[in-house]
């Protein structure tokens, strides 16, 4: 199939980057029929979450953090599981968050529709409670022997 024409060089660049877009996501809708497939359309959902979504950059970045810290303090392993736990549930939840958006705006298109606001932003929220109740997690346990550490 050919890019359509157009007279306008804004007209042009929409439509053969549509077409790019298409083809790059051609045989996204095949069910995945082995293991190794399965794997590579996962590693492109992750991919794609940390190039295109900035919280969740932000999330990983924090998380590296909170976890390298956990490992300078030497917490002992079930703490640092349970900070493990919390980054990565905040990291999945960012992940939803955007699979969630980009349903809504495929069902949607560029209408606006309250129950597309309800998801989006129900959505949204159940990041902000992971992230809150992660910070305060990471403070319990990372606060006591950082300050210990710092001989204060």
């Amino acid at each position: 199939m050919l890019p359509q024409t157009s007279h306008l060089a804004s007209d042009k660049i929409t439509t053969l980057s549509s077409q790019g877009h298409r083809a790059a996501r051609r045989g996204a809708w095949r069910i995945a029929t082995d293991l190794p497939t399965s794997f590579r359309y996962a590693a492109q959902g992750l991919i794609y979450g940390v190039v295109s979504q900035r919280n969740f950059r932000i999330h990983l970045v924090i998380g590296t953090v909170v976890l390298g810290l956990g490992l300078w303090l030497q917490l002992k392993p079930n703490d640092l599981a349970v900070l493990v736990l919390m980054v990565t549930a905040v990291l999945v939840l960012e992940l939803l968050n955007t699979s969630i958006e980009a349903v809504v705006d495929l069902a949607i298109g560029r209408r606006f529709h309250h129950l597309a606001r309800i998801a989006k932003d129900c959505a949204a929220a159940a990041v902000l409670v992971a992230a809150i109740s992660s910070l305060l997690i990471a403070l319990l346990l990372l606060v006591p022997p950082l300050m210990t550490r710092l001989g204060l």
